[in-house]
């Protein structure tokens, strides 16, 4: 059996829920394997950073896409996994006066990010029905895409199962090497993820979704021939030995979790299932295709598209005093990629 037969199997990491991104290349919000469009929504001003703007808000599985209908450089991508919070407030829109809009309260790398949605549309609810409803669908469906470490997965030695899952394999004499004597368990592949749970505490389990493995491969070890799953760096990084006894079983471990692997990097299966039922029968008609702008994007020192997005009334802990020659005093060190310039910018 080839030791890194994986090598020449890379699965493409999936960053679209995980990540914020400002004025990206249109390119970038391309939608990626498993990942498709539930609504688009035309007429939706981005209230926080682009007030008086009219744009189109693009509702994935993954994530929201927001794109400037005069400019498709100017857009915004949040991933559902930066968001921490999703409800509607009232608001004063350039385009609508007040008006309730739709906040998403959201954290990525380790900063708070605000944003704010209004539709242009009167009396239309589709912007909050369809935006919480994917989010709850997101936040109820996480063991497709996390992984999970003694979770309440096992119920009477079976798998509680998730919607559209499918059990491939159950393989029992399966020992988990986190510990020097081992742990008997049994394995149950998925097409969606691969689960170990202990013969004598279904409680001591772990949940692997193909979405966070990074590599797997056999290696030998202390205890002989074992299989090796490494997670991504977003999951931990976990490096996750198993031993088959009978030793034969290991190939056939190795294979089946290997292929169904691959089949999901193909047709990656994330679990958000929504449907809009009720949508404006000229939507298509009204509907503006983002097209990508025939000009050269020049470098300029104007401020940062993230910096408008800062919740108001909000400040993250005060960060150490540095003295700065250029005042001639002390002040508050300046995030990364801050600079004093671009504060005066601001006002």
């Amino acid at each position: 059996m080839p030791p890194a037969a994986q090598e020449d199997h890379i699965f493409e990491e999936v960053w679209q829920d995980r990540e914020i991104k400002f004025d990206q290349p249109p390119a970038t919000l391309k939608l990626r394997k498993g990942e498709f469009q539930i609504d688009s929504i035309n007429s939706v001003e981005d209230t926080k950073g682009n007030n008086g703007e009219r744009g189109i808000l693009i509702v994935t599985n993954l994530r929201l896409i927001w794109t400037s209908a005069k400019s498709a450089r100017t857009n915004l991508s949040i991933g559902f996994n930066c968001i921490s919070s999703v409800n509607v407030r009232q608001v004063t829109s350039k385009l609508r006066g007040n008006s309730q809009a739709l906040f998403a309260m959201t954290r990525f790398n380790s900063t708070r990010f605000e944003f704010i949605f209004t539709s242009l549309v009167k009396n239309s609810p589709r912007l909050f029905t369809t935006v919480l409803a994917v989010y709850k669908s997101y936040e109820t469906t996480k063991l497709y895409r996390d992984l999970k470490l003694r979770g309440a997965i096992i119920r009477d030695k079976e798998l509680v199962m998730l919607p559209h899952e499918q059990v491939y394999e159950k393989i029992c004499g399966i020992w988990n090497l986190s510990s020097d004597q081992g742990n008997l368990g049994t394995f149950i592949i998925t097409n969606v993820r691969t689960v170990w749970f202990a013969v004598l505490a279904e409680n001591f389990n772990v949940s692997i979704p193909y979405m966070q493995m990074k590599s797997i491969n056999v290696r030998n070890s202390k205890f002989g021939q074992a299989l090796v799953i490494e997670t991504t760096p977003s999951s931990g990084g976990y490096i996750l030995g198993f031993r088959a006894d009978p030793v034969e079983h290991l190939e056939e471990v190795y294979t089946q979790i290997s292929n169904l692997w691959k089949v999901f990097s193909s047709t990656p299966i994330f679990g958000v299932d929504y449907t809009v039922e009720e949508k404006q029968e000229d939507a298509k008609d009204a509907f503006v295709p983002r097209t990508e702008d025939d000009v050269q994007i020049m470098d300029t020192d104007d401020v940062e598209p993230c910096l408008l997005y800062q919740p108001d009334g909000e400040k993250e802990i005060d960060r150490e005093p540095v003295y700065c020659p250029e005042l001639g005093l002390a002040m508050e060190r300046l995030k990364e990629g801050t600079t004093l310039q671009s504060l005066w910018a601001i006002v």
